[in-house]
């Protein structure tokens, strides 16, 4: 097999076990394909692509719960108020991410920003975990619209390359009351409509850039990000519900310092 295929499929990997663990996908992919010396599709297609693997992996696995707040709208009050928090938890990020798009990809997408941005918000775990006692919200149905909305604003945090959508969501849900493992859930769903929206986006501005001479390549990294997603949600869950997320601070200030030294040795 190619190569290229194979990374391919290591890069699939590795955007499906990371893009819901609060490490940075887009940090990691960063990292990996300048390390790698990946030959991706130009127009970061690539990238954008796989995405939607790690996308439909967690709508299958929360398709009763999705499927049952849908078809609830008409009738249901508990339906429209989780769609209604999920929504307002999706605006600031919606937003911001339309208005700082460019400058985004044009400035912040490097090594270094990366790295920092890894160790930054592992300390800022770890400080959540010791200062976030107040667990007032059990489940994904008791957050109210207000708190969802704050927990969106965290998220804006995440257009850092680095940073990780749902370590901000996470780190949010945390000092605004949620639960432990509440607040990877809420995550999980927040990121839904958030990396769709990113998805379809980053798809229309690269449009001109997509070739049938890739798609072997995306369907490597598709698959394998689907299946990886689809693997590692539930184990993710049951050591946040155990241990917490102090192991995932501690790999993100681990990488980024090591990313750091090869960097500037």
């Amino acid at each position: 097999m190619d190569n290229n295929y194979l990374i391919a499929a290591l890069l699939g990997v590795i955007e499906g076990l990371t893009e819901f663990l609060p490490v940075s996908s887009t940090g990691h992919l960063i990292l990996f394909i300048d390390l790698l010396g990946f030959q991706a599709p130009p127009g970061k297609t690539f990238e954008v692509m796989i995405q939607l693997g790690a996308i439909l992996a967690l709508v299958l696995i929360y398709f009763r719960k999705l499927w049952g707040t849908l078809i609830g709208l008409p009738v249901d009050a508990a339906a429209r108020r989780f769609a209604l928090v999920i929504s307002l938890a999706f605006l600031p990020a919606m937003v911001l991410g339309a208005l700082l798009h460019g400058f985004i990809k044009e400035h912040l997408f490097s090594p270094t920003v990366v790295a920092s941005a890894l160790i930054v918000g592992g300390i800022a775990i770890m400080a959540v975990e010791q200062i976030a006692k107040s667990e007032r919200f059990r489940s994904v149905d008791d957050v109210p619209p207000r708190t969802g909305f704050l927990v969106g604003m965290a998220q804006c945090l995440a257009l850092i390359p680095g940073m990780s959508r749902s370590g901000a969501t996470i780190i949010g849900g945390l000092l605004l009351g949620l639960e432990r493992r509440t607040a990877a859930e809420f995550s999980f769903f927040l990121s839904i409509p958030t990396m769709t929206a990113a998805f379809a986006y980053d798809l229309y501005k690269n449009r001109a850039e997509l070739s049938f001479d890739d798609a072997g390549l995306i369907s490597v990294g598709f698959i394998a990000a689907f299946v990886a997603a689809l693997l590692v949600v539930k184990p993710f869950l049951a050591i946040v519900s155990k241990i917490g997320f102090a192991p995932f601070a501690f790999y993100r200030i681990a990488l980024g310092v090591f990313v750091l030294t090869l960097l500037y040795m």
